[in-house]
């Protein structure tokens, strides 16, 4: 199938294919392409990039989503080490997310300072928090 094709059944633009291809995440043989050069991509070139979409969804990086296909594709790919790269990256996002939530609050502290009804501050004087800390 012709890259339009492919495009349409996996889901991806064009672009990001030959991203992906450029990385190496997928290949695409010489002999796999048309006389005009066009480049004729497999069943299996559909699959792999599904496989990569599916990954990626769940929220790994291209990196790690490469480090998987190595491990897939050398055949040393079990469910425990899987599982492995799996809760690290649970334990990532658990701290990112209590990052995310500390922020949240210096926010949402900030908004009340300077938002405060019992704020007795003039417009002149910087009661909020970001424009002080610059001061």
């Amino acid at each position: 199938m012709l890259i339009g094709e492919l495009s349409e059944r996996c889901g991806l633009s064009k672009d990001t294919i030959r991203f992906y291809e450029k990385q190496g995440l997928i290949t695409v043989d010489r002999k796999e392409r048309r006389n005009n050069n066009y480049k004729e991509y497999s069943e299996e070139t559909f699959q792999r990039l599904m496989s990569i979409k599916w990954i990626k969804n769940m929220g790994f990086t291209l990196t790690e989503v490469s480090e998987v296909l190595d491990m897939i594709d050398a055949n040393e790919a079990t469910c425990q080490n899987i599982a492995d790269k799996i809760q690290d990256k649970v334990s990532r996002l658990d701290d990112k997310i209590k990052e995310l939530l500390k922020v949240r609050s210096m926010l949402l502290n900030g908004l009340k300072t300077c938002c405060s009804p019992t704020n007795t501050k003039t417009a002149n004087e910087n009661c909020c928090p970001i424009i002080a800390a610059q001061g």
